[in-house]
C-alpha cells in the first residue's frame, strides 16, 4: 500500500495525548504511522505558526497535505515544514495541557516544492 492510500489511517487518534506522546517519541507520523524522514511538516493555525508551537503530531508532508483537504480540516491551518522539533511536554503549572512540537529548523515551503 502506498502512502498517499494509507496516509490518514492514524487521523482519528490526532488529538490524543498519548498517541501524540507515541509519534514524537518513535519519530513517526501522526497521520499514517510510518517513519518520518525528512522535511517533517506540522499543520496548525495561524496562532500556532506565530508562536512556532504546534498541536497535532509531526506528519509527513504528503499526509499533511492530505489532512487539510479532509472535510473536518480547519480552513485557517497551515502546514510548516521543519528538518528537526522538540517535544515540550505540559508543565504542572500550564493551563493547556496537551503537548506542543517546536520546529528548530524551519524550511522554506518553496524550495521544497521544487
Amino acid at each position: 500500500m502506498s502512502l498517499r492510500e494509507s496516509s490518514l489511517g492514524q487521523v482519528d487518534r490526532l488529538d490524543q495525548v498519548a498517541w501524540v506522546t507515541q509519534c514524537a517519541l518513535s519519530r513517526i507520523c501522526g497521520a499514517c504511522a510510518q517513519s518520518l524522514g525528512r522535511p517533517v511538516a506540522f499543520v496548525g493555525t495561524p496562532e500556532e505558526v506565530a508562536r512556532n508551537a504546534f498541536h497535532l503530531p509531526p506528519m509527513h508532508v504528503a499526509c499533511a497535505e492530505d489532512l487539510r483537504r479532509t472535510p473536518q480540516a480547519d480552513p485557517a491551518w497551515q502546514i510548516t515544514l521543519t528538518s528537526g522539533f522538540e517535544f515540550v511536554r505540559p508543565a504542572r503549572e500550564d493551563t493547556d495541557r496537551r503537548p506542543t512540537f517546536r520546529p528548530n529548523s524551519l524550511l522554506d515551503a518553496q524550495a521544497e516544492d521544487q
